[in-house]
Protein backbone atom coordinates (compact mmCIF):
# COMPACT_ATOMS: atom_id res chain seq x y z
CA UNK A 1 0.00 0.00 0.00
CA UNK A 2 1.41 3.73 -0.90
CA UNK A 3 0.97 5.01 2.94
CA UNK A 4 1.09 3.15 6.17
CA UNK A 5 -1.90 1.66 7.97
CA UNK A 6 -1.37 4.60 10.85
CA UNK A 7 -1.32 7.72 8.93
CA UNK A 8 -4.36 9.09 10.75
CA UNK A 9 -7.63 9.02 8.61
CA UNK A 10 -9.61 12.41 7.16
CA UNK A 11 -12.74 11.72 9.15
CA UNK A 12 -13.39 9.75 11.97
CA UNK A 13 -11.63 6.42 12.62
CA UNK A 14 -14.17 3.57 12.53
CA UNK A 15 -11.82 0.65 13.51
CA UNK A 16 -13.23 -1.44 15.90
CA UNK A 17 -13.58 -5.20 16.99
CA UNK A 18 -16.82 -6.83 16.20
CA UNK A 19 -16.66 -10.12 18.39
CA UNK A 20 -16.22 -11.07 21.91
CA UNK A 21 -13.79 -13.89 22.04
CA UNK A 22 -10.81 -12.11 22.84
CA UNK A 23 -8.28 -14.60 21.73
CA UNK A 24 -9.86 -15.62 17.99
CA UNK A 25 -11.68 -12.23 17.28
CA UNK A 26 -7.96 -10.26 17.17
CA UNK A 27 -6.52 -12.49 14.46
CA UNK A 28 -9.88 -12.65 11.86
CA UNK A 29 -9.40 -8.72 12.38
CA UNK A 30 -5.87 -8.66 11.86
CA UNK A 31 -5.91 -11.02 9.15
CA UNK A 32 -8.78 -8.94 7.45
CA UNK A 33 -6.54 -5.56 7.77
CA UNK A 34 -3.39 -7.43 5.93
CA UNK A 35 -5.74 -8.47 3.19
CA UNK A 36 -7.47 -5.45 2.34
CA UNK A 37 -3.77 -3.85 2.52
CA UNK A 38 -2.67 -6.24 0.01
CA UNK A 39 -5.90 -5.62 -1.90
CA UNK A 40 -5.28 -1.89 -2.26
CA UNK A 41 -1.16 -2.55 -3.31
CA UNK A 42 -2.33 -5.01 -6.19
CA UNK A 43 -5.41 -2.91 -7.22
CA UNK A 44 -7.36 -6.27 -6.55
CA UNK A 45 -10.87 -5.01 -7.59
CA UNK A 46 -12.31 -8.51 -7.12
CA UNK A 47 -10.78 -8.28 -3.50
CA UNK A 48 -11.57 -5.20 -2.68
CA UNK A 49 -15.64 -5.96 -3.41
CA UNK A 50 -15.54 -9.20 -1.36
CA UNK A 51 -13.84 -7.57 1.18
CA UNK A 52 -16.24 -3.85 1.07
CA UNK A 53 -19.28 -6.50 1.02
CA UNK A 54 -18.27 -8.40 3.84
CA UNK A 55 -19.52 -6.99 7.92
CA UNK A 56 -17.17 -4.56 9.05
CA UNK A 57 -16.91 -3.35 4.65
CA UNK A 58 -13.25 -1.47 4.71
CA UNK A 59 -12.83 -1.13 8.33
CA UNK A 60 -11.47 2.47 9.04
CA UNK A 61 -10.62 5.44 6.89
CA UNK A 62 -6.96 4.91 6.48
CA UNK A 63 -7.69 1.75 4.16
CA UNK A 64 -10.67 4.03 2.81
CA UNK A 65 -8.63 6.77 1.74
CA UNK A 66 -7.02 4.09 -0.81
CA UNK A 67 -9.63 1.76 -1.16
CA UNK A 68 -12.29 4.56 -2.65
CA UNK A 69 -10.06 5.61 -5.63
CA UNK A 70 -9.27 2.40 -6.79
CA UNK A 71 -13.11 1.14 -6.78
CA UNK A 72 -13.43 4.37 -8.57
CA UNK A 73 -11.31 3.50 -11.27
CA UNK A 74 -8.98 6.30 -10.52
CA UNK A 75 -5.55 5.43 -12.39
CA UNK A 76 -4.47 9.16 -12.55
CA UNK A 77 -4.71 9.15 -15.98
CA UNK A 78 -2.86 11.71 -17.93
CA UNK A 79 -5.60 12.88 -20.34
CA UNK A 80 -7.88 13.65 -16.82
CA UNK A 81 -5.14 15.79 -14.81
CA UNK A 82 -4.56 17.60 -18.25
CA UNK A 83 -8.24 18.09 -18.34
CA UNK A 84 -8.61 19.72 -14.97
CA UNK A 85 -6.80 23.14 -14.32
CA UNK A 86 -5.09 23.69 -10.86
CA UNK A 87 -6.08 26.76 -10.71
CA UNK A 88 -10.33 26.15 -10.30
CA UNK A 89 -10.68 29.85 -9.32
CA UNK A 90 -9.72 31.51 -12.20
CA UNK A 91 -12.11 29.61 -14.10
CA UNK A 92 -15.85 31.43 -14.99
CA UNK A 93 -18.83 31.34 -11.91
CA UNK A 94 -20.79 28.13 -12.09
CA UNK A 95 -24.74 29.26 -12.72
CA UNK A 96 -25.49 27.39 -9.11
CA UNK A 97 -22.95 28.38 -6.71
CA UNK A 98 -25.14 31.02 -4.42
CA UNK A 99 -27.58 27.44 -3.87
CA UNK A 100 -24.19 26.44 -2.98
CA UNK A 101 -23.75 28.29 -0.62
CA UNK A 102 -27.15 27.85 1.21
CA UNK A 103 -26.43 24.28 1.72
CA UNK A 104 -22.98 24.59 2.74
CA UNK A 105 -24.10 26.90 5.27
CA UNK A 106 -26.35 23.75 6.70
CA UNK A 107 -23.85 20.98 6.06
CA UNK A 108 -22.13 18.99 9.25
CA UNK A 109 -25.24 18.44 11.06
CA UNK A 110 -24.34 15.28 12.15
CA UNK A 111 -20.70 14.66 11.70
CA UNK A 112 -18.00 15.74 12.58
CA UNK A 113 -18.22 16.31 16.25
CA UNK A 114 -15.91 19.42 16.26
CA UNK A 115 -15.35 23.09 17.66
CA UNK A 116 -16.73 26.06 15.52
CA UNK A 117 -13.10 26.92 14.50
CA UNK A 118 -12.89 23.37 12.75
CA UNK A 119 -16.56 23.42 11.42
CA UNK A 120 -15.71 26.95 10.05
CA UNK A 121 -12.64 25.01 8.06
CA UNK A 122 -14.06 22.12 7.26
CA UNK A 123 -17.30 24.14 5.50
CA UNK A 124 -14.32 26.61 3.15
CA UNK A 125 -12.92 23.02 2.29
CA UNK A 126 -16.57 21.75 1.15
CA UNK A 127 -17.28 24.80 -0.97
CA UNK A 128 -14.09 25.38 -2.48
CA UNK A 129 -14.51 20.83 -3.05
CA UNK A 130 -18.82 21.32 -5.00
CA UNK A 131 -17.61 24.97 -6.87
CA UNK A 132 -14.16 22.97 -8.19
CA UNK A 133 -16.01 20.83 -9.28
CA UNK A 134 -18.85 22.91 -10.68
CA UNK A 135 -16.56 25.18 -12.49
CA UNK A 136 -14.22 22.31 -14.38
CA UNK A 137 -17.52 20.45 -15.54
CA UNK A 138 -19.99 23.58 -16.11
CA UNK A 139 -22.46 21.67 -17.35
CA UNK A 140 -23.14 19.62 -14.51
CA UNK A 141 -26.48 21.19 -12.84
CA UNK A 142 -25.86 21.35 -9.11
CA UNK A 143 -29.13 19.49 -6.84
CA UNK A 144 -29.65 20.06 -3.08
CA UNK A 145 -28.21 17.07 -1.59
CA UNK A 146 -25.47 17.20 -3.76
CA UNK A 147 -23.24 18.61 -0.59
CA UNK A 148 -24.45 15.57 1.25
CA UNK A 149 -21.74 13.46 -0.79
CA UNK A 150 -19.36 16.30 -1.05
CA UNK A 151 -18.78 16.13 2.43
CA UNK A 152 -18.77 12.10 2.79
CA UNK A 153 -15.47 11.99 0.56
CA UNK A 154 -14.28 15.42 2.20
CA UNK A 155 -13.90 13.93 5.66
CA UNK A 156 -12.41 9.95 4.19
CA UNK A 157 -10.21 11.58 1.64
CA UNK A 158 -9.62 14.88 2.64
CA UNK A 159 -9.46 17.98 0.78
CA UNK A 160 -6.56 16.60 -1.54
CA UNK A 161 -8.06 13.51 -2.85
CA UNK A 162 -11.56 14.22 -2.43
CA UNK A 163 -11.44 16.62 -5.71
CA UNK A 164 -10.50 13.30 -8.29
CA UNK A 165 -12.81 10.97 -6.52
CA UNK A 166 -15.85 13.65 -6.39
CA UNK A 167 -15.61 14.57 -9.72
CA UNK A 168 -15.58 10.53 -11.08
CA UNK A 169 -18.69 10.27 -8.79
CA UNK A 170 -20.49 13.19 -10.57
CA UNK A 171 -19.62 11.92 -13.86
CA UNK A 172 -19.91 7.91 -13.16
CA UNK A 173 -21.96 7.55 -10.87
CA UNK A 174 -24.72 9.89 -10.32
CA UNK A 175 -24.53 11.71 -13.92
CA UNK A 176 -28.54 10.94 -14.87
CA UNK A 177 -29.15 13.48 -11.69
CA UNK A 178 -27.21 16.22 -12.73
CA UNK A 179 -28.95 16.95 -16.12
CA UNK A 180 -31.16 19.67 -16.56
CA UNK A 181 -34.05 17.53 -15.99
CA UNK A 182 -34.98 14.86 -13.12
CA UNK A 183 -36.74 12.97 -15.86
CA UNK A 184 -33.34 10.44 -15.85
CA UNK A 185 -33.77 10.05 -12.47
CA UNK A 186 -37.60 9.17 -12.07
CA UNK A 187 -36.46 6.05 -14.88
CA UNK A 188 -34.22 4.93 -12.36
CA UNK A 189 -37.00 4.88 -9.28
CA UNK A 190 -39.39 3.36 -11.84
CA UNK A 191 -36.95 0.25 -11.50
CA UNK A 192 -38.22 0.09 -7.68
CA UNK A 193 -41.68 -1.40 -8.34
CA UNK A 194 -40.33 -3.74 -11.20
CA UNK A 195 -38.10 -5.12 -8.15
CA UNK A 196 -40.91 -5.61 -6.09
CA UNK A 197 -42.79 -6.70 -8.94
CA UNK A 198 -40.27 -9.53 -9.05
CA UNK A 199 -39.55 -10.11 -5.66
CA UNK A 200 -42.76 -9.85 -3.77
CA UNK A 201 -46.02 -8.99 -6.07
CA UNK A 202 -48.23 -8.54 -2.37
CA UNK A 203 -46.37 -5.69 -1.43
CA UNK A 204 -46.02 -4.53 -4.85
CA UNK A 205 -49.59 -4.63 -5.14
CA UNK A 206 -50.15 -2.98 -2.01
CA UNK A 207 -47.90 -0.27 -3.07
CA UNK A 208 -49.50 0.41 -6.64
CA UNK A 209 -50.72 3.45 -5.76
CA UNK A 210 -48.18 5.08 -4.32
CA UNK A 211 -45.26 6.67 -7.23
CA UNK A 212 -41.66 5.66 -6.18
CA UNK A 213 -40.91 9.57 -5.50
CA UNK A 214 -40.38 8.48 -1.69
CA UNK A 215 -36.92 7.66 -2.81
CA UNK A 216 -35.98 10.58 -4.50
CA UNK A 217 -33.67 12.15 -1.60
CA UNK A 218 -32.11 8.71 -1.23
CA UNK A 219 -31.61 8.11 -4.96
CA UNK A 220 -29.75 11.33 -5.61
CA UNK A 221 -27.63 11.81 -2.06
CA UNK A 222 -26.75 8.13 -2.09
CA UNK A 223 -28.18 7.89 0.95
CA UNK A 224 -25.98 10.80 2.94
CA UNK A 225 -28.89 12.61 3.28
CA UNK A 226 -30.52 9.87 5.15
CA UNK A 227 -28.31 8.36 7.45
CA UNK A 228 -26.98 10.18 10.35
CA UNK A 229 -24.64 7.91 11.49
CA UNK A 230 -20.84 8.69 9.86
CA UNK A 231 -19.88 5.13 11.05
CA UNK A 232 -23.01 3.94 8.66
CA UNK A 233 -22.50 6.08 6.14
CA UNK A 234 -19.01 5.26 5.05
CA UNK A 235 -19.55 1.57 5.73
CA UNK A 236 -22.34 1.69 3.13
CA UNK A 237 -20.49 3.61 0.82
CA UNK A 238 -17.64 1.36 0.98
CA UNK A 239 -20.28 -0.95 -0.44
CA UNK A 240 -21.88 0.86 -3.35
CA UNK A 241 -18.87 2.42 -4.32
CA UNK A 242 -17.82 -1.72 -4.70
CA UNK A 243 -20.59 -2.21 -7.00
CA UNK A 244 -22.56 -0.69 -10.12
CA UNK A 245 -24.40 2.63 -9.69
CA UNK A 246 -28.30 -0.20 -9.87
CA UNK A 247 -27.43 -1.55 -6.70
CA UNK A 248 -28.47 1.76 -4.89
CA UNK A 249 -31.89 1.32 -6.48
CA UNK A 250 -31.97 -2.28 -5.37
CA UNK A 251 -30.77 -1.66 -1.94
CA UNK A 252 -34.35 0.72 -1.56
CA UNK A 253 -35.93 -2.19 -2.60
CA UNK A 254 -34.39 -4.44 0.06
CA UNK A 255 -35.61 -1.55 2.64
CA UNK A 256 -39.19 -2.11 1.36
CA UNK A 257 -39.25 -5.43 1.52
CA UNK A 258 -37.78 -5.63 4.84
CA UNK A 259 -40.70 -3.20 6.31
CA UNK A 260 -43.17 -5.46 4.78
CA UNK A 261 -44.93 -6.05 8.14
CA UNK A 262 -45.30 -2.46 8.78
CA UNK A 263 -46.75 -1.14 5.46
CA UNK A 264 -49.06 -3.38 4.90
CA UNK A 265 -50.39 -2.69 8.26
CA UNK A 266 -51.10 0.55 6.34
CA UNK A 267 -54.31 0.75 4.30
CA UNK A 268 -54.15 1.41 0.31
CA UNK A 269 -56.58 4.09 1.43
CA UNK A 270 -53.79 5.81 2.54
CA UNK A 271 -51.31 6.55 0.04
CA UNK A 272 -50.45 9.56 2.06
CA UNK A 273 -49.14 7.70 5.63
CA UNK A 274 -47.53 5.20 2.59
CA UNK A 275 -45.79 7.68 1.15
CA UNK A 276 -44.33 9.27 4.41
CA UNK A 277 -43.83 6.09 6.12
CA UNK A 278 -41.39 5.05 3.06
CA UNK A 279 -39.66 8.64 2.73
CA UNK A 280 -38.04 7.53 6.25
CA UNK A 281 -35.46 5.32 6.73
CA UNK A 282 -36.76 2.47 8.93
CA UNK A 283 -35.26 2.90 13.02
CA UNK A 284 -33.06 0.89 14.03
CA UNK A 285 -31.28 0.76 10.52
CA UNK A 286 -29.62 -3.08 9.97
CA UNK A 287 -26.96 -1.93 7.33
CA UNK A 288 -25.47 -5.06 7.39
CA UNK A 289 -28.62 -7.06 7.00
CA UNK A 290 -29.58 -4.90 4.03
CA UNK A 291 -26.36 -5.11 2.29
CA UNK A 292 -27.04 -8.70 2.34
CA UNK A 293 -30.83 -8.64 0.84
CA UNK A 294 -29.75 -6.24 -1.41
CA UNK A 295 -27.31 -8.46 -3.01
CA UNK A 296 -29.36 -11.21 -2.59
CA UNK A 297 -32.22 -9.23 -4.52
CA UNK A 298 -29.60 -7.92 -7.23
CA UNK A 299 -28.22 -11.64 -8.05
CA UNK A 300 -31.31 -12.80 -8.34
CA UNK A 301 -33.64 -10.33 -9.99
CA UNK A 302 -30.98 -8.71 -12.24
CA UNK A 303 -31.48 -5.55 -14.22
CA UNK A 304 -32.18 -7.25 -17.47
CA UNK A 305 -34.61 -9.90 -16.09
CA UNK A 306 -36.92 -7.00 -14.47
CA UNK A 307 -40.43 -6.54 -15.78
CA UNK A 308 -42.35 -4.03 -16.89
CA UNK A 309 -40.33 -2.64 -19.18
CA UNK A 310 -37.99 -0.60 -16.66
CA UNK A 311 -34.56 -1.43 -18.01
CA UNK A 312 -35.62 -1.16 -21.49
CA UNK A 313 -36.55 2.50 -20.96
CA UNK A 314 -33.26 3.19 -18.89
CA UNK A 315 -31.40 5.54 -21.60
CA UNK A 316 -28.44 4.15 -23.19
CA UNK A 317 -25.73 6.52 -22.03
CA UNK A 318 -27.14 6.15 -18.74
CA UNK A 319 -24.77 5.64 -16.03
CA UNK A 320 -26.90 2.64 -14.90
CA UNK A 321 -26.03 1.24 -18.58
CA UNK A 322 -22.46 2.95 -18.91
CA UNK A 323 -20.54 2.61 -15.55
CA UNK A 324 -21.13 -1.12 -15.17
CA UNK A 325 -17.46 -2.46 -14.61
CA UNK A 326 -16.42 -1.35 -11.22
CA UNK A 327 -12.83 -0.01 -11.24
CA UNK A 328 -12.64 0.53 -14.73
CA UNK A 329 -10.32 3.64 -15.78
CA UNK A 330 -13.14 5.24 -17.28
CA UNK A 331 -11.65 8.89 -18.52
CA UNK A 332 -13.22 11.88 -17.38
CA UNK A 333 -13.33 13.40 -20.78
CA UNK A 334 -15.45 10.03 -22.55
CA UNK A 335 -17.78 10.54 -19.62
CA UNK A 336 -18.62 14.24 -20.24
CA UNK A 337 -18.94 12.56 -24.41
CA UNK A 338 -21.85 10.34 -22.46
CA UNK A 339 -23.21 13.67 -20.87
CA UNK A 340 -23.56 15.19 -23.99
CA UNK A 341 -25.10 12.35 -26.01
CA UNK A 342 -27.43 11.88 -23.06
CA UNK A 343 -28.54 15.63 -22.82
CA UNK A 344 -28.90 15.76 -26.92
CA UNK A 345 -31.21 12.46 -26.17
CA UNK A 346 -33.04 14.01 -23.03
CA UNK A 347 -33.29 17.16 -25.44
CA UNK A 348 -35.27 14.97 -28.06
CA UNK A 349 -37.17 13.04 -25.57
CA UNK A 350 -38.74 15.86 -23.87
CA UNK A 351 -39.38 17.22 -27.83
CA UNK A 352 -41.01 14.70 -28.66
CA UNK A 353 -43.12 14.73 -25.34
CA UNK A 354 -44.20 18.05 -26.29
CA UNK A 355 -45.40 17.42 -29.69
CA UNK A 356 -47.31 14.40 -28.56
CA UNK A 357 -48.95 16.92 -26.19
CA UNK A 358 -49.83 19.43 -28.74
CA UNK A 359 -50.76 16.75 -31.16
CA UNK A 360 -53.19 15.73 -28.68
CA UNK A 361 -54.57 18.50 -27.85
CA UNK A 362 -55.40 19.70 -31.64
CA UNK A 363 -56.35 15.93 -32.14
CA UNK A 364 -59.92 16.70 -33.32
CA UNK A 365 -59.25 19.42 -35.75
CA UNK A 366 -56.10 17.62 -36.85
CA UNK A 367 -58.50 14.49 -37.59
CA UNK A 368 -61.00 16.53 -39.09
CA UNK A 369 -58.19 18.09 -41.73
CA UNK A 370 -56.85 14.38 -42.23
CA UNK A 371 -60.12 13.16 -43.21
CA UNK A 372 -61.28 16.27 -45.53
CA UNK A 373 -58.44 16.01 -47.32
CA UNK A 374 -58.50 12.46 -48.07
CA UNK A 375 -62.08 13.39 -48.92
CA UNK A 376 -60.63 15.64 -51.14
CA UNK A 377 -58.64 13.46 -53.19
CA UNK A 378 -60.72 10.84 -53.38
CA UNK A 379 -63.22 13.27 -55.11
CA UNK A 380 -60.25 14.69 -57.58
CA UNK A 381 -59.76 10.76 -58.26
CA UNK A 382 -63.40 10.44 -59.17
CA UNK A 383 -63.68 13.23 -61.32
CA UNK A 384 -60.85 12.40 -63.62
CA UNK A 385 -61.93 8.78 -63.95
CA UNK A 386 -65.18 9.90 -64.43
CA UNK A 387 -67.55 8.03 -62.50
CA UNK A 388 -71.41 8.49 -61.87
CA UNK A 389 -72.44 12.18 -61.06
CA UNK A 390 -74.85 10.96 -57.83
CA UNK A 391 -71.60 9.36 -56.64
CA UNK A 392 -70.00 12.76 -56.65
CA UNK A 393 -72.32 14.80 -55.35
CA UNK A 394 -72.89 12.56 -52.74
CA UNK A 395 -68.63 12.99 -52.07
CA UNK A 396 -69.08 16.97 -52.45
CA UNK A 397 -71.57 16.77 -49.83
CA UNK A 398 -69.45 14.70 -47.66
CA UNK A 399 -66.48 17.01 -48.06
CA UNK A 400 -68.21 20.11 -47.59
CA UNK A 401 -69.58 18.94 -44.47
CA UNK A 402 -66.39 18.02 -43.23
CA UNK A 403 -64.73 21.38 -44.47
CA UNK A 404 -67.46 23.06 -42.26
CA UNK A 405 -66.87 21.47 -39.27
CA UNK A 406 -63.15 21.66 -39.04
CA UNK A 407 -63.62 25.61 -39.73
CA UNK A 408 -66.05 25.25 -36.66
CA UNK A 409 -63.70 23.36 -34.41
CA UNK A 410 -60.73 25.68 -35.42
CA UNK A 411 -62.28 29.17 -34.91
CA UNK A 412 -64.57 28.27 -32.11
Amino acid sequence: MDEKVNDAPAGRNTEQSTGTDENKQPSIFDEKRNGIESACRQRDIRALTAYATSPGGLLDDTFRKVAWPILLGDNHQAEDLAAQPLNWVDLPKHGDEDQVKLDVDRSFVYYPHCDSEELVKRKRELSDLITATLRRYPMLCYFQGYHDIAQVLLLVLGPQRAGDAFARVSLLRIRDYMLSSLTPAFKHLNLIPAILESADTKVRRHLSGTQPFFALAAALTLYAHDIEEYDDIVRLYDFLLAHEPVVAIYLFAAIILSRKKELLEISIDEPDMLHFTLSKLPSPFDLEGLITSTLQLYEKHPPESLPLRSWRNIPQYSVLKTSRDVGKASSLDHAQELFELQTRQLQREEFRKKAYAALWRYRKPAASVGLALVIGLVSIYMRRTGLDSPVWALIGKLKNSFYRSWLFTMYR
